[in-house]
């Protein structure tokens, strides 16, 4: 290993290290109200509205079914907020620019803030399951699909927010997607429903949703369950992931946001 490899793994350690205690030391904040949403949502819905529901698609019940996709939308909202507000407040405080005036190249920053962010994105899932383990019983069908589609459901949403952390000018900013944008995707990705019960257009519409690939893959991996074509959800969460790094890498490498 040269010297210049070894630089840029110690500046991404730096970050990834700095990151993980940011989420350690604000963990009131950044992994309890997503356990007491989350929480909320299963006495509700799968307790509640569940019981008048009885059993779905393949014998599980309301509460089981609605677990992987109540699971993933906590992964992909935190890992979203957590680089968005992490990032921005660097912006803000000023101290982006000691990162950018070093050698350190933009890949290194880029990803010690997503590795972060999608730490925090599967820390809060975890989290989420077990507690939804109190409610009912899970027994995960394909683990190493349910690790790959959460994985890279939390990344695809860690680089978005990374965007969003690069254009936003002040906190209103940062606040302002999830609130339009990913609140309402949330909610036609086929978390509490499946997608097959949509009269048109909604069913249209939920397919061009990414977010709904990203449910029913981690959905498939836990109940062997999916309204869309497994192959097609991965070349989707894969092309997102792609093309969201190559557009946070050029804004980066251009400084777009972050030099005044």
């Amino acid at each position: 290993m040269n010297l210049h490899t070894s630089a840029n793994l110690v500046a991404l350690y730096t970050i990834v290290r700095r990151e993980f205690a940011r989420i350690l030391r604000i963990w009131t904040q950044t992994l309890i109200p997503p356990a007491i949403t989350m929480t909320l949502y299963f006495i509700i819905f799968g307790k509640l509205i569940g019981a008048r529901i009885g059993t779905i698609e393949g014998g599980y019940t309301y509460m089981q079914y609605i677990v992987p996709g109540l699971v993933m939308m906590s992964v992909i909202t935190n890992s979203y907020s957590n680089v968005s507000s992490s990032f921005f407040g660097a912006k803000f405080q000023r101290s982006v620019e000691e990162m950018l005036v070093s050698p350190m190249p933009a890949w290194v920053i880029l990803s010690g803030y997503v590795f972060g962010a999608v730490a925090r994105g599967l820390a809060v899932g975890l989290l989420v399951l077990l507690i939804a383990l109190f409610f009912t019983s899970l027994h995960v069908v394909h683990p190493w699909i349910t690790f790959l589609s959460v994985l890279l459901g939390a990344t695809i949403f860690a680089l978005a927010g990374f965007i969003n952390a690069i254009y936003a000018k002040k906190f209103d900013d940062v606040a302002l997607v999830p609130t339009f944008v990913l609140t309402p995707l949330t909610y036609l990705g086929g978390v509490f429903y499946s997608v097959h019960m949509l009269s048109e257009p909604w069913q249209s519409i939920s397919r061009v949703n990414p977010i709904l690939y990203m449910v029913n893959a981690f959905r498939f991996g836990v109940l062997g369950l999916t309204d869309v074509h497994l192959g097609l959800a991965f070349v989707v969460m894969l092309i997102f992931t792609a093309a969201l790094a190559a557009v946070a890498l050029r804004l980066l490498n251009l400084g777009v946001g972050l030099r005044s």
